[in-house]
């Protein structure tokens, strides 16, 4: 029994970090879903086995020891014991190189690729994703106009082809996360690169989205107003790079792809609570 359940854990860790629409298939049905019933019904079956025989043997120890493995990943969907998304590095590519979305100082809440500078790098779409705000931020106040970020003009980072700009959605109170099942992103806008990949700008104001599909931007465009609408605890600007298009693929089943600020490259975040208030110890980035 250990031996095959070893075969299992190995080959949906393989194939998960293969990368690729696979991977990420199997990372969510495989890994956080299948494996963790396969370890819960191989520890049942150890607990029965030993308080009917009354003995532990070497096999015995080495399943159970599997059966926790297999259940680990259960744990990533509560936000425990995550890492970030297992992907072979090697599958990540192109990379793209940005302009700072705005004209004025911002400061990365997350960003980079570890868990502890960006809480998205469990997820294969926004593994590299970037929250960015302006000062104030992280005030805890309900107002969105006490957020530096609230109302900034949002600049199109890279030149590229906008294939989705969707407004309509509501600004959220800060603080107060709601659900949007059907748009998380909020109001957001979708550029198509020349590389063939996409770039997702998320959480924009409502009534401010300045482009429509099929417009070529440039550089430094106007592409809306920080807002906060969507699936968002406060003021932002989500921004991250994805291989699929997201008018084919749902959000969070996109293999993301490295974002990199020009003469900064991967600009790292961090935020944390401490003493009851929050704690920032991200970089910030000038235009």
């Amino acid at each position: 029994m250990p031996g095959l359940l070893a075969a299992i854990i190995a080959a949906v860790w393989l194939v998960v970090r293969s990368g690729g629409i696979l991977g990420i298939t199997v990372f969510y049905i495989g890994l956080q879903m299948v494996l963790p019933l396969l370890g819960l019904a191989a520890a049942i079956l150890l607990i029965v086995y030993a308080v009917a025989t009354k003995h532990v043997s070497v096999p015995v120890l080495l399943t159970g020891a599997l059966a926790l493995i297999a259940l680990w990943p259960a744990l990533w969907l509560v936000g425990v014991a995550q890492i970030p998304y297992p992907v072979n590095a090697r599958a990540l590519e192109p990379t793209v190189t940005i302009e700072v979305p705005a004209n004025e100082p911002l400061m990365v809440a997350w960003g980079g690729r570890r868990l502890v500078n960006n809480y998205h790098a469990w997820t294969p779409d926004q593994m590299l994703a970037y929250d960015l705000v302006a000062e104030p931020a992280f005030t805890g106040s309900a107002n969105l106009t006490d957020y530096g970020c609230y109302g900034l003009d949002v600049l199109a980072p890279i030149a590229g082809e906008v294939v989705v700009a969707h407004d309509g959605e509501p600004d959220q109170v800060p603080g107060q996360l709601q659900i949007n099942t059907a748009q998380p992103s909020g109001n957001h806008v979708v550029l198509e690169l020349d590389t063939g990949t996409y770039l997702v700008i998320a959480h924009l104001k409502p009534g401010s989205v300045a482009v429509e599909p099929g417009d070529q931007v440039a550089v430094g465009d106007v592409l809306g107003q920080c807002g906060n609408s969507g699936n968002t605890s406060e003021p932002h600007v989500h921004i991250h790079h994805q291989r699929q298009d997201p008018r084919e693929w749902p959000v969070n089943f996109a293999e993301g792809l490295p974002l990199e600020f020009e003469g900064i490259g991967v600009a790292q975040g961090g935020i944390r609570a401490r003493g009851g208030e929050v704690e920032f110890f991200g970089e910030t980035i000038q235009p």
